[in-house]
């Protein structure tokens, strides 16, 4: 960190108050870069400027830029949110994710020609073609679009009319009634600019008079025995029932009402509202976020910067969990718009099914740029907050002991990294001070002491042991929890631990802790998530374990052959690996192993083939 004024900064923190208020970031100019709010100023603010290196990104980058800040107390941590939104409004700090309605403005562009396009576009230009608009949302002008294109038949792909008339087969959409291609020459020009002209009228908002005008000509086209046409007729005025259909999929209890869900992810949280009005889904709205510390916090500061942007707020504001300050938010909505509105969580029924829609669409939306499924996304966003988590557990670690008698007793360690399996930072432990009867819970603590000893050790490098897990899983119940939490607690480690209990069925039946358990039956994606975690760590702690009973079998073996001892069964089998392998190798081979002498090498291949003659004997 480059910045000279730390210590002067961290110096000005150890006199701030513990009360709740906002504090304001400025830099060498005396700009302001960043507000926040606070429960405690003084615990808030003095975190960004100890531990720098440890920070993210673009917190790192803005504490390097702080020359000096100030603050304002207030009587309450909501009044803090409201001055906060206020200050953030006011400034627009460059470090700050502000709300800022730059969607701009949309239009759908039929385009010149005897073969005219409808197209989405954000531009007006002067180039001939008709625009329709403007319309504040893209989501809207995209979903027009692509709606009255399928209903009336219009071509969407890249050919060219008239040149590519008759240059190739029609496409899959002519097929499946979605286009009525005229790149096979019998739509006439007529034709095709009268379905244009329909589609325009039915953007405009003619949809009835549409229906009714379409439905005569296909009489009128019946009647003059015109079969064909009338049977164009006849779908185009299918698909434009079909579309209307469609918009009627999506049930809502309310006149108007926003679904409101927040996904976090590893770089970002992403917000999406759903707009429906007049029962109808009208808009969709994205929001990328920084991470978010607290999922309640969270989603009362997006709120209040949403609707603070927004000339409407809707009566009913649906949400996907708690609130932080619930009262409070809904009492300055209510103010501000002028007239009540509630926020609610619904637990079952299409409300339900709503916000599990805006989930999706966000977990989409982090997708596309992160390069993780939207299926991994939701399922380590519904992992936190199944847990409690104040961050998603992007780094997991799971443990699971194995043991076959008393001699044998391995550990194995796999790690699940964004919610894939990370092969390479698997590990394996062999229990060293667990001896007799197995313990479990001993063994447990061993590896994980071992496995934070090595942090230690490593953790300047950021990788494998060198990197800290922002979640312990262990396969089984509270008692292996509370095993290990006052351990890591002891070594001055905070990291989140549960175990993992399965059911008859041999699935992850719940998640525990010290004190009890939680059911992951309503959290479908992370239930499959800790189940392939759980079933992933069982099977490589069993495998070692019994790759490691073997060895230790074929090693007392290999020391009954005269000549054989610790030195060359360890080279042996290091050769080798199985019983078998050694077995199917010639002579030369054994005696090709490092430390091996001929006179061993004849004695340990006699060894291995001594009972053949029998058996061909008895053959």
């Amino acid at each position: 960190m480059d910045n000279p004024r730390l210590p002067y900064l961290a110096d000005k923190t150890k006199k701030l108050p513990m009360q709740p208020g906002i504090y304001i970031m400025k830099d060498q100019k005396g700009e302001i870069i960043y507000v926040g709010k606070a429960k405690s100023l003084k615990n808030r603010v003095s975190s960004y400027f100890r531990s720098v290196d440890k920070h993210l990104p673009k917190v790192y980058k803005m504490v390097e830029n702080v020359w000096d800040f100030e603050y304002i107390v207030t009587r309450s941590e909501f009044e803090a949110l409201i001055l906060e939104c206020s200050f953030i409004k006011q400034h627009t700090p460059k470090y700050n994710i502000l709300l800022k309605d730059d969607k701009g403005y949309h239009y759908i562009k039929i385009t010149p020609g005897e073969y005219g396009r409808i197209l989405p576009t954000h531009q007006k230009l002067e180039d001939g073609s008709r625009y329709i608009g403007p319309y504040i949302s893209s989501y809207v002008t995209s979903q027009t679009v692509d709606e009255v294109n399928k209903a009336f038949l219009l071509p969407t792909c890249n050919r060219k009319f008239p040149q590519d008339i008759r240059k190739g087969r029609p496409c899959l959409n002519f097929h499946i009634k979605q286009c009525m291609a005229p790149c096979t020459g019998k739509i006439s020009v007529q034709e095709y600019n009268e379905a244009l002209e329909q589609a325009i009228e039915f953007i405009k908002g003619d949809n009835q008079e549409i229906q009714k005008k379409i439905y005569q000509m296909m009489l009128d086209a019946a009647e003059r025995e015109e079969f064909e046409k009338a049977a164009r007729y006849r779908d185009r005025l299918n698909a434009i029932k079909n579309v209307g259909a469609s918009q009627k999929v999506v049930a809502i209890r309310y006149e108007e009402e926003d679904v409101v869900a927040l996904v976090q992810g590893s770089v970002n949280s992403c917000a999406v509202v759903l707009k429906f009005r007049g029962y109808k889904l009208v808009d969709k709205e994205y929001f990328l976020l920084d991470p978010a510390e607290e999922p309640a916090e969270a989603r009362t500061r997006f709120l209040m910067g949403y609707y603070d942007l927004k000339e409407e707020v809707p009566k009913t504001v649906v949400v996907d969990g708690e609130v932080a300050h619930s009262e409070e938010l809904q009492a300055f909505l209510s103010e501000r718009s002028k007239h009540s509105v509630s926020i609610l969580i619904p637990q079952k029924g299409d409300q339900k099914e709503l916000v599990t829609m805006a989930k999706e669409n966000a977990s989409q939306h982090i997708s596309e740029r992160t390069r993780r499924s939207s299926r991994e996304i939701s399922a380590l966003d519904e992992l936190s907050r199944l847990l409690g988590l104040n961050k998603i557990p992007e780094y997991i670690e799971a443990y699971d002991i194995s043991n076959i008698g008393s001699e044998t007793i391995v550990a194995g360690m796999v790690v699940f990294d964004g919610g894939r399996p990370l092969r390479g930072a698997y590990r394996k432990f062999a229990v060293k001070t667990v001896q007799g009867k197995p313990d479990d819970y001993a063994s447990m603590r061993e590896v994980l002491q071992r496995r934070f000893e090595r942090y230690e050790q490593h953790k300047d490098e950021g990788i494998g042991f060198g990197r800290m897990p922002d979640l312990i899983l262990l396969d089984g119940g509270k008692g292996h929890v509370a095993a290990v939490k006052p351990l890591l607690r002891s070594m001055g480690y905070t990291v989140p631990v549960f175990g993992m209990a399965k059911d008859d069925r041999h699935r992850t039946r719940v998640i525990t802790t010290e004190d009890g358990e939680l059911s992951v039956s309503s959290f479908r994606g992370a239930f499959d998530l800790l189940t392939s975690i759980q079933d992933e760590v069982h099977r490589f702690s069993i495998e070692y374990s019994r790759s490691k009973h073997q060895n230790k079998a074929m090693d007392s073996l290999l020391k009954t052959v005269p000549g054989i001892g610790p030195k060359r069964a360890q080279n042996l089998f290091l050769r080798f690996k199985t019983l078998k392998a050694m077995k199917a190798a010639t002579l030369e081979q054994i005696e090709e192993t490092p430390t091996m002498t001929a006179e061993s090498s004849r004695a340990l291949y006699a060894f291995l083939h001594e009972n053949e003659g029998e058996k061909a004997e008895q053959a």
